[in-house]
């Protein structure tokens, strides 16, 4: 079990999909040397450094955290089944109503149409809420994820933390 980087309050709540086995085998979220979650992060705004993922804790202090929608690890993310994702959805749903975030951000639109039953959800905000947190859906940073790019990726974490400033 990868434990949650969350406290009460947070700005942001970044959700993956599940720890990849490097990450399980580290105990860090986003650890495995091509994940471009750590860049994207501080390309968008987030962070005032390139965080290594060892430093995962010190996002606590900048309101943000990290939970997953699925605790069990695995090399992919397709590898987990659709009642995975759903019982997932409803495992984070109870995180939301106990640490209360401002906004949750689940990082890929896949494991989101699946474990919220939104087939046609699209990147960016999303027009329900999750607790009383606002939704936000973000590309996942992982480096089998040949669609977008490092720049493109921190675009759209950028376009997130307009959306939190400006919130």
């Amino acid at each position: 079990m990868l434990p949650d980087v969350i406290a009460p309050g947070l700005d942001v709540l970044f959700v993956g999909i599940n720890p990849g086995l490097w990450s399980a085998a580290t105990g860090w979220h986003f650890a495995r040397p091509g994940n471009r979650f750590w860049p994207a992060l501080h390309r968008g705004g987030f962070t005032p450094r390139l965080l290594h993922p060892s430093e995962q804790d010190e996002l606590l202090a900048m309101g943000l955290g990290i939970t997953n929608m699925v605790a069990r690890a695995s090399a992919r993310a397709d590898e987990l089944t659709t009642e995975e994702l759903l019982a997932g959805a409803d495992v984070l749903a109870a995180k939301v109503e106990h640490h209360r975030p401002r906004w949750v951000a689940v990082v890929g639109v896949t494991a989101y149409r699946i474990g919220f039953a939104r087939p046609k959800a699209a990147f960016g905000p999303q027009p329900e809420l999750l607790g009383s947190a606002r939704l936000w859906v973000l590309p996942n940073p992982s480096g089998l994820n040949a669609h977008f790019t490092p720049e493109t990726l921190g675009a759209a974490f950028a376009e997130l933390r307009a959306a939190v400033t400006a919130d």
